[in-house]
């Protein structure tokens, strides 16, 4: 699938040095820089959104100091 992205003047420039550099394509170290940063970028998200949900109550928590107990943590 195409997709169009806008990216600053000088990342287009670092990408086209690789390019050359390596001969492949920039769509193909386009392509491998989002397979190896969108995990990162999902699970930030993910985790904003936990927050989130937790700041809003939408999740139950336990106090640290329950956990701890329960857990034996307490010496």
């Amino acid at each position: 699938m195409a997709t169009s992205v806008r990216i600053p003047e000088e990342t287009q420039r670092r990408l086209d040095a690789l390019a050359e550099r390596t001969h492949r394509s920039r769509s193909f170290y386009l392509r491998e820089a989002i397979e190896r940063g969108l995990p990162q970028v999902e699970w930030e998200y993910d985790i904003a959104q936990r927050v989130t949900e937790v700041r809003s109550g939408a999740v139950a928590t336990e106090p640290l100091a329950e956990v701890v107990a329960e857990l034996g943590l307490d010496d």
